[in-house]
């Protein structure tokens, strides 16, 4: 009779530990810390117009993070895949937009904030340069953006600086 009760137990056991550890490959510290910026978004540029807005839901049972960009006028829209790569030990974005623009950037957090890097290219000039992407989780439960680009010889030029506020 006791090994049947030890055998109830194990079995009670196995069962509330299964449902208390999810069944995840991208549960992992790591492949959440981008989860601060999941959710619908409008973005403001620093004199507070509109600048579109930003939708960015969890994919492929959370193992990324897919971007689905409008621009406050409607006319340039987006779209990114971020995720953890294990293998190398950064996060990676690919972004494709409706005019052929494309960027892979990768990086990790920092304190409060992503900051991913595009690989190197050259300039109109022949300069290197490359883009750098900061996202900060500011304390109030909005998202800042900032997209910088730097080019060799030249102060680094900005190319957006958006505040996202939640939608809901």
């Amino acid at each position: 009779m006791s090994r049947l009760v030890i055998l109830v137990f194990v079995f009670i056991g196995l069962q509330l530990s299964a449902q208390t550890e999810p069944n995840c490959g991208c549960c992992a510290e790591n492949h959440l810390a981008f989860d601060f910026w999941v959710g619908n978004w409008q973005v403001y540029k620093t004199d507070g117009t509109k600048a579109g807005s930003n939708r960015i839901v969890k994919v492929q049972d959370g193992c990324a993070l897919q971007e689905n960009w409008k621009s406050a006028k409607g006319n340039f829209t987006g779209s990114s895949y971020s995720f953890y790569n294990a293998s190398t030990d950064q996060w990676e974005q690919l972004w494709i937009d409706n005019q052929g623009g494309q960027l892979h950037l990768r990086g990790g957090l920092n304190g409060n904030q992503m900051i991913l890097k595009s690989d190197g290219f050259m300039d109109q000039e022949g300069r290197k340069s490359y883009h750098q992407i900061t996202w900060t989780n500011n304390p109030d439960g909005t998202v800042r953006q900032f997209w910088q680009t730097f080019t060799e010889g030249k102060d680094p030029k900005i190319a957006f600086d958006g505040l996202y506020k939640k939608t809901e």
